[in-house]
Parts: C-alpha cells; structure tokens; sequence
C-alpha cells in the first residue's frame, strides 16, 4: 500500500476495509448488497450508483424505495454553481439551464459508475460512486460520492447513514466559483401509497402537512428536522436530517397509488441545506431514516434528538483535506 493511501486511511478519507477493494468490480459479484437485524432491511445495489435502493421492515416485508428511474432512489444530490444552456451539448431541455448537479444514482437516462461496494460487516455497508450529471444523458461529475449505511447503536428500527461528496471541478470551469445553492440531505422517494405527511413536535406530538401533486414539491419546515410519511397501513417512515438548515421539499406525484418500487408514481421527501459548494469542496453530513408505526418512530425520534440534536455538517476543501 502507498503512503498516500496510507495517509488517507489515518485521517478517515478512505475506510480501512475498503482500502484494498478492486478497483475495477467484479462483474459477477451481487449487485445488491443487503443489511439485516432481524427487523430492518436495507439495501445498496451496485448498478445503480451504490445508493439505497432497498428499504422494508417486519410489517412492511416488501419494498417501500422508489427505483424507478435514475433521479429516485434515496441517494446523495447536490447543486453547485452557474446554471448554464448546454443544449448544444445535448443537455437535456427538461432541465435547462441547469447548474452543477452530481446525482449518485445517475443522469437522466444513465446509472453512475461504483468503483468500490462491499459489506464491510454485519452492520455496514460501503459505496464509492463517480456520479453523473442530472442534466445530461451520459456525463459524470468531477466528483466521487462515499456513503456508509449502517444501523444505529441502541435502536433496531433506526439505520444511520453517513454522507461526502468531493468535488473535482477545475477552478476555472463553466459553473465557475461557490454559490449559495440548496443541497438535498438526502433526496428521497418512497413507493406512492406512504403520501401521509406528519412533521414530528417531540413528546410523540405530530403536525399533518397538507398534501399537493408535484412537482413543484410542496414546502414545509419541520421544527426538529424529522418529517415522515405514512400508508393507510399506519406504518412509516421518517427522515431525521439534524444538518439540514431550510426549508424541506415533499409530496406525492401523479394522482395514483402504488406500492410497486418501479412504478411512475412515487413520494418525495427532501431535506435541504443551503451550503457553498466550491470546485474543490468537501462536504459530510449524517442523516437517520426510522421505521415503523407512529408510536414506535416517535420513540426512536426521541432517541436520536436526544442524542444526535447538535449534530455539525462539515464544508471543507478537498486540496487542503489531503495534505
């Protein structure tokens, strides 16, 4: 092993479990890796950028994770930059002009390329991920996309996952310097029957948010950043985002319902951050999804903001991050 990889490895850029991963994946391996603790259920699939692709649970044994197309998924989104006309470029015309937006799970018509993706015990799994441009068919992002999944310690409905981008750009390029640009932490969707919104009030007190086909998505501010959606069913799933720092996107799309992963309709449940991306920036940031009836996600919310409520986003660079 080299020294730089060495150095990478002690200040935690790259997990030691994943330092001696193929470069190059073996075509055969799985593509969906999957977690258990004999309650949760989650999952990462390599052919789709490493993102969360599987989620489900005791009482919901099938999966609730929209996989329709690219742009869905649970999985790292963020926005930096000019918004530029590249249509000469083939730049989609549905999303013209656009800024710099790596998506983890690809463009519009394309899946990002994984580089390492492994389970790196029981409890965790690890993907690397060159994304792609959302605007574009077929471009990746000077980017790389690190996710670690885990479950969280002292909670079995609970998974705890950890986020970095590391931005390549060159200095000078199109989209030029840092703008203040809203990040998704994470972006997500759901199959469309969980089109109930609550935002949580602590104390096991909710506050239904009014519903509208999107998008546009509809706004909402959850006082304790933690928003989750329900089925008829009463079972849900909540996002607790202790990062985020404006205003949430949610909300149903297309007036239909389905629990079919890779139907059209789908929800959709958006922290947002709005954060300074830079051509060399990093930024890391911790999300938790929780799963369950209302009673049982409010305890596991009372937990995690009991524990994790001052929880910091870090904004670095990557050039001084190295050295």
């Amino acid at each position: 092993m080299n020294y730089i990889l060495q150095a990478l490895i002690f200040i935690g850029l790259v997990p030691l479990s994943t330092a001696f991963a193929a470069e190059d994946l073996n075509p055969s391996a799985p593509k969906l890796l999957l977690i258990d603790n004999g309650v949760v259920r989650v999952g990462i699939d390599r052919s789709m950028g490493a993102s969360i692709t599987w989620l489900s649970w005791t009482e919901q044994p099938g999966n609730v994770v929209n996989i329709h197309d690219p742009g869905r998924l649970i999985q790292q989104s963020y926005y930096a930059g000019k918004s530029l006309d590249r249509t000469a470029d083939g730049q989609s015309k549905d999303w013209s002009p656009w800024s710099w937006n790596p998506i983890q799970g690809g463009g519009v018509s394309s899946w990002a390329r994984v580089i390492r993706f492994e389970r790196v015990d029981d409890a965790t799994l690890f993907g690397e991920t060159i994304p792609k441009l959302w605007d574009m068919p077929d471009e990746e992002a000077n980017a790389v996309m690190r996710q670690w999944t885990s479950f969280e310690p002292g909670t079995e409905r609970t998974i705890v996952v950890r986020n970095r981008i590391e931005c390549n750009r060159e200095v000078s390029d199109a989209w030029g310097k840092a703008l203040l640009r809203p990040q998704e932490v994470p972006a997500c969707y759901f199959t469309r029957d969980f089109d109930q919104f609550r935002s949580y009030l602590g104390g096991g007190k909710w506050r239904t948010e009014e519903t509208s086909i999107g998008p546009p998505w509809r706004k909402a501010t959850p006082p304790l950043n933690a928003m989750a959606c329900f089925n008829d069913l009463g079972q849900g799933i909540a996002i607790y985002s202790p990062t985020a720092n404006s205003i949430w996107n949610y909300g149903p799309h297309v007036n239909a319902s389905s629990n079919d992963p890779y139907a059209g309709p789908c929800i959709h449940v958006a922290p947002i951050s709005r954060v300074r991306l830079g051509p060399q920036s990093t930024y890391e940031y911790r999300y938790w999804i929780t799963v369950g009836n209302e009673e049982q996600i409010a305890a596991s919310l009372d937990r995690l903001m009991k524990k994790h409520s001052h929880e910091k986003a870090v904004l670095g660079n990557r050039t001084e991050a190295v050295k």
